[in-house]
């Protein structure tokens, strides 16, 4: 499967026979298509490419056909419908599961994971650290429920087009299997937000979060601050910051959401924590970062209006960053309540300052009824002046209407790349 206006091999490509057979590309964009009943025989195959696909016959069917033959390659273009490119899957099982049944990729190792949940980055000890929330393992329906984590080097790709290859080094137990890096006291999964690398008083670095830990699904009750031990590579508690009980019901402000680094224009550093938006602020030193007493809390921006049609579109989950191509602050989030899928359509907007007001909103990606949610950019990934935006989500079935779920990419993190000189972003970039 190849992009028809560039030649790049697409992932996440589906081809379903008319007996209900599916077949997904892999990383490289391939297929390994072995039904021995339709061997030689003349085949139809629906084609489904969330923003990639082919145009309906006068039927109003989308699809290909032709005939599969042994030992013969078969090549499908499919046009894009979405701004943002897709390069492919960051995580779980099987990233070129499809090549290597070919004989290609054989060299491609596999993490021992199937899926991963929700990305948080930060650069530490001139790594880039990577944490994600719930991990799906091979032998049982309960994974890691204590987050999971590895490191690359801050520029990790080798090239910004597909294949994606992106070797993630992970922190493994004595068996060599990923484990979980923050076990906190207490029943029920840890979640970390707001990862952030902090310099104290003598200079020296730290690396700390903010954690939650779980109940009855989405129920939070208890919330603190983990600092990482390099001895234990783990993240150990530091502060309770709040316990649910009777006299306590509801959780007080804390960091949360992605960590941003801003210098305002009286030259004192900050560290602004964002989903998308700025909610709240503290001094860039770990010192302030772990005493509520500096905190300071911003009100964000809830909806922006979508360029040409003035529309109303309420932020559901993203991140931002400063951007030196554009010079102006860029978000990407996903929509609350989008349309065709509730939480699987995605934005780009900009802005001058951090805290808004941000201009007007351009789709970029979109979704047949799956979710992409907490989608979180990687400025680190490009150099400085790059003209090329580089981002992630959780692709999952998981608040969406009941769809299908897609073999292999369900509950993992797919990457995109943004080319912020499309035509179609200029309505982006108006005063």
């Amino acid at each position: 499967m190849v992009d028809k206006g560039c030649g790049w091999p697409v992932p996440l490509v589906e081809l379903q026979t008319l007996h209900g057979v599916r077949f997904v590309t892999d990383n490289a964009g391939l297929i390994a298509f072995d039904l021995p009943e339709l061997m030689g025989k003349e085949t139809w195959f629906e084609v489904k490419g969330q923003g990639y696909g082919v145009k309906k016959d006068g039927f109003g069917y989308a699809g290909v056909r032709f005939t599969p033959e042994p030992g013969q390659m078969h090549r499908v273009e499919v046009e894009r419908a979405i701004i943002a490119r897709r390069l492919g899957r960051v995580t779980g099982g099987g990233l070129f599961g499809e090549s290597q049944k070919l004989g290609a990729e054989s060299w491609w190792q596999e993490s021992g994971l199937l899926g991963q949940d929700s990305v948080q980055n930060a650069v530490y000890g001139g790594k880039l650290f990577w944490v994600w929330g719930d991990t799906t393992l091979p032998k049982y329906p309960l994974g890691i429920f204590d987050s999971t984590s590895a490191t690359t080097s801050p520029q990790p790709l080798a090239a910004l087009e597909p294949p994606l290859r992106l070797r993630l080094d992970y922190f493994r137990d004595g068996q060599g299997v990923p484990r979980g890096v923050a076990k906190m006291p207490g029943s029920g999964p840890t979640w970390l937000s707001a990862c952030v690398s902090l310099p104290d008083a003598q200079g020296r670095e730290h690396l700390g979060a903010t954690y939650v830990k779980v109940r009855d699904h989405l129920h939070e009750y208890r919330r603190g601050l983990v600092v990482w031990n390099d001895a234990t590579e783990s993240f150990q508690l530091l502060r309770l910051l709040w316990e649910e009980t009777e006299a306590t019901p509801h959780a007080p402000p804390a960091p949360d959401g992605h960590a941003v680094k801003w210098t305002d224009g009286a030259g004192k550093p900050w560290v602004l924590f964002c989903n998308p938006f700025p909610t709240m602020r503290c001094p860039a030193t770990f010192e302030a970062w772990q005493d509520p007493q500096t905190w300071e809390r911003l009100t964000p921006s809830t909806t922006l209006l979508a360029a040409g049609t003035g529309a109303r579109v309420r932020a559901h989950s993203g991140s931002m960053a400063w951007n030196a191509w554009r010079k102006r602050w860029v978000t990407v989030f996903v929509q609350a309540d989008g349309t065709p899928s509730p939480l699987g359509e995605v934005w780009y907007a900009e802005a001058r300052a951090p805290t808004g007001p941000w201009g007007p909103a351009v789709k970029i990606l979109s979704h047949d009824n799956y979710t992409f949610y907490n989608p979180s950019l990687h400025p680190e990934f490009t150099p400085e002046n790059s003209p090329v935006l580089i981002f992630e989500g959780t692709y999952s079935a998981e608040f969406a209407r009941q769809p299908p779920v897609t073999p292999r990419y369900n509950y993992n993190q797919v990457l995109y790349r943004l080319d912020l000189d499309d035509p179609r972003l200029l309505p982006a970039h108006e005063e």
